[in-house]
């Protein structure tokens, strides 16, 4: 381990996948007295962990918090990589299979808590599934998780439709040259936000969508819509409203959710697994650790006190 970014209390450690210079890295902040166990997070696209709000809580109230940078994603992108291109999201299980064993063989922790915030969360489940009999985790967490596309159902439709075969034979077409910039702008402290990020590895309006990720994210949304077997309780947490489309920044876009659709998240989210629990958190943006500071209150309360019925 090396002392990361974040500063002295966090660790990096950079974790070889499947050959080549492709890597991720695994961030680590020790709790004084980790009794409960530890907590995973993983983030979303365009998107690398940053949050120290986030993981100091977690210590706090004991235990060790860890975050894996995916491949090609914030401390894990390489000069030369197509920054957050892969084209099935199962590549991304390598990171988290490598993660959970060091947290788990390395630094003996019997309980693992398994957290995820947009395409994070839509990994973390579809992963928690493929690994439902192996008993590494014990709850899994979804922030905002994105459970369907947030376009009209022609879009959703007739254009996953195209998108799976461009995806097969073009997956380095850029098909969107980013998501805009309201979400970007309400939250970074340069604009009308309070958080200071790196924006090489998280740009305002976020890096292109290439067909091949999009093909990847479609097959991981039709996988979960047909059912997972998730066998851990699962708590998801949403926002009560969205505001999809906006090409300009709005006082709206501080209390809605600006990426994804939230209804698609009440829809989708029992099909996770046989314990769900959706909670709305009332104001909140699309990460709701990144919300106003009553409502990010509001949000790890939630958790904590799912966590304690766990």
């Amino acid at each position: 381990m090396t002392v990361d970014v974040l500063g002295d209390d966090y660790e990096t450690r950079t974790l070889p996948l499947g050959g080549g210079d492709v890597t991720a890295t695994l961030v680590r902040k020790r709790a004084e007295h980790p009794v409960r166990g530890a907590v995973l997070y993983v983030h979303g696209f365009a998107d690398y962990f940053f949050q120290r709000h986030v993981a100091e809580h977690f210590t706090r109230r004991s235990f060790d918090f860890y975050a894996v940078d995916l491949r090609a994603y914030g401390r894990s992108l390489r000069p030369g990589q197509l920054a957050n291109h892969v084209t099935d999201l199962t590549e991304h299980f390598e990171e988290i299979d490598a993660s959970v064993r060091i947290v788990r063989e390395e630094d003996g922790h019997r309980d693992v808590v398994l957290m995820g915030h947009s395409t994070g969360g839509l990994t973390a489940s579809l992963w928690a599934h493929e690994r439902r009999r192996d008993g590494l985790i014990d709850a899994l967490v979804l922030n905002s998780p994105w459970l369907d596309l947030a376009e009209p159902w022609f879009l959703r439709t007739v254009g996953t439709a195209v998108i799976r075969g461009v995806g097969r034979f073009a997956p380095r077409l850029v098909v969107r040259s980013g998501l805009g910039s309201v979400y970007g702008q309400s939250i970074h402290r340069d604009h009308h936000g309070e958080w200071d990020f790196d924006l090489g590895w998280k740009p305002i309006e976020a890096f292109p969508v290439t067909a091949g990720w999009l093909r990847a994210v479609r097959r991981a949304h039709a996988t979960l819509h047909r059912g997972l077997d998730v066998r851990v309780p699962v708590l998801l947490l949403r926002s009560a409203h969205s505001h999809l489309h906006a090409r300009k920044w709005s006082v709206e876009a501080m209390t809605s959710d600006t990426v994804l659709d939230v209804e698609h998240m009440r829809r989708w989210g029992p099909k996770i697994g046989r314990d769900v629990t959706v909670v709305t958190v009332d104001n909140g943006m699309h990460d709701l650790f990144l919300s106003a500071e009553p409502v990010r209150r509001r949000a790890l309360a939630e958790v904590d006190e799912f966590l304690d019925g766990v």
